[in-house]
């Protein structure tokens, strides 16, 4: 007999078996170190920085293009691994986001399968990251919804994704003016 085990939050229930499927592996590229406050996106570029450490290893997989139309997102749970390292990992199940009205999957990867309680802790951390990416994008101007649309798995995620071309290019970051046009370019002059 099969035994099944559901985990239920306020707004997302979701059943899932221990080693309910064999995990995919693959390479990741580390974007943002296992307590990093830089978060950096495909290009190398500063995207922002978190008033808050980031939990986990945080990459791409460079093999793959998410629904945003930048590389497929990836976290490596585990010890910390330095900025920029290539790791061959498995993928054990995924967590969809909707970052300003685009759905984005992000690979949830380990050695090892996760017990329900990491699975919780992801979950937990991703509904907090789409509350602050609102915020975020709220600051940059940037209209629609940002939300944690839970956990799916690792599968369904790359069956979304399509493959890399040789002639993909990193989408562009978009961040705000530093200064709206009414405030002098020099911050020194505010104090003036």
């Amino acid at each position: 007999m099969e035994e099944r085990f559901v985990v239920r939050t306020p707004r997302n229930r979701f059943p899932f078996q221990e080693d309910a499927t064999k995990p995919i592996e693959l390479d990741v590229v580390v974007e943002v170190p296992r307590g990093s406050f830089l978060k950096r996106g495909s290009t190398g570029q500063v995207d922002f920085i978190s008033p808050l450490p980031c939990p986990f290893n945080y990459g791409a997989v460079p093999q793959y293009l998410g629904l945003e139309g930048d590389l497929l997102d990836a976290v490596v749970l585990g010890p910390r691994l330095p900025f920029g390292s290539l790791v061959r990992v498995k993928a054990w199940g995924a967590v969809t986001l909707t970052d300003h009205g685009m759905s984005d999957d992000k690979l949830i990867c380990s050695a090892r399968p996760l017990a329900p309680a990491e699975r919780r802790r992801v979950l937990r951390f991703f509904r907090f990251y789409a509350k602050c990416k609102g915020l975020l994008n709220f600051c940059r101007r940037r209209t629609g919804r940002n939300a944690c649309d839970g956990w799916c798995e690792a599968e369904e995620a790359i069956a979304r994704a399509r493959p890399r071309t040789a002639t993909w290019q990193a989408p562009p970051i978009k961040f705000l003016k530093p200064f709206p046009p009414s405030l002098p370019r020099n911050p020194a002059s505010l104090r003036e």
